[in-house]
């Protein structure tokens, strides 16, 4: 025992240290290691929009407007989008049909492209040519900028960038008898609003707003409030309107398209094949957008 307690002295003058094995230090004077964190609360997806309830029945009463248009002599198609639930009401909507001055759009919407891409410049005379030509359906601003432009090669332009499958240029080169569907129409206002066939918001907005400043008649005279304005007459509406007479015999031609309600959320096309004259024509069309939204409005 003497020796070991002599070693014992000696490792302490030596200042080593003696290894201790152990329980370990209590919990309350150990570090503590961070409590792990819940993860935020996942906020639930907005419910899906629901339609407004004045669409309820709408689909019955699109098949009842074109029943009475057709007892009245008149064919027509027709194809109205909600475009915030995606709901689609149509009446036909699939048979082709010239569209007259609606192709104006797509000659508008054309030039506008290619004036935000530096291929074009666009005058004070042009711009005051473009206005009249979406307000007041002005054909001879129409027949410059499609010759301008290219004539034909406007629709496969417009057809590319918007996937318009059932539309057709013009056989004969005359931009008014360009074809199209309702269907098809209404995919272009869709995409022409929200961006997706290629125009920017800038030159998108330039052709609705001209839109919704359509004048009671056309540079011709003839009046074009027929269909979407008169019938939706409690809503704010952007149109473009075409006619002539007269395709596959004596038929009267209208062709009604445009945009209505808050923030442009419904689209609706229409086009109407009738023999009956071109007043009780277009009294027809009106006639059924009234059939549709009774009271005028959504």
């Amino acid at each position: 025992m003497a020796t070991t307690a002599l070693a014992c002295v000696a490792l302490l003058l030596n200042g080593c240290t003696a290894q201790v094995w152990g329980n370990p230090p209590d919990a309350q004077s150990a570090p503590q290691a961070p409590a792990p964190q819940a993860p935020p609360p996942v906020a639930p997806p907005p419910p899906p929009a629901e339609p407004p309830a004045s669409l309820a029945g709408l689909d019955v009463r699109v098949r009842q407007a074109t029943a009475d248009a057709a007892a009245s002599g008149a064919d027509i198609e027709t194809v109205v989008l909600d475009r915030t639930t995606g709901q689609t009401f149509s009446g036909g909507g699939s048979s082709q049909f010239p569209i007259a001055s609606v192709v104006k759009l797509f000659i508008a919407d054309d030039l506008l492209l290619q004036e935000s891409e530096g291929k074009t410049t666009l005058s004070d005379a042009d711009r005051r040519s473009l206005d009249v030509m979406l307000r007041a359906s002005d054909d001879s601003a129409a027949q410059m900028f499609w010759d301008r432009s290219g004539g034909n090669a406007v629709i496969a332009r417009i057809k590319d960038r918007y996937g318009l499958a059932a539309t057709t240029a013009p056989y004969n080169g005359r931009w008014d008898v360009t074809q199209s569907t309702a269907g098809d129409l209404v995919r272009y206002y869709d995409m022409l609003l929200d961006g997706t066939g290629g125009l920017p918001p800038e030159q998108a907005n330039v052709i609705i707003s001209n839109l919704a400043q359509s004048t009671p008649s056309g540079n011709d005279g003839y009046p074009q409030r027929f269909g979407i304005p008169e019938g939706l007459y409690a809503e704010p509406v952007a149109v473009k309107q075409g006619w002539f007479c007269c395709w596959n015999g004596g038929n009267q031609l209208h062709v009604s398209t445009g945009t209505f309600g808050p923030e442009h959320r419904f689209v609706m096309a229409m086009g109407s094949l009738d023999p009956t004259g071109a007043a009780s024509a277009r009294e027809h069309m009106t006639q059924a957008v009234k059939t549709m939204f009774p009271g005028g409005k959504v």
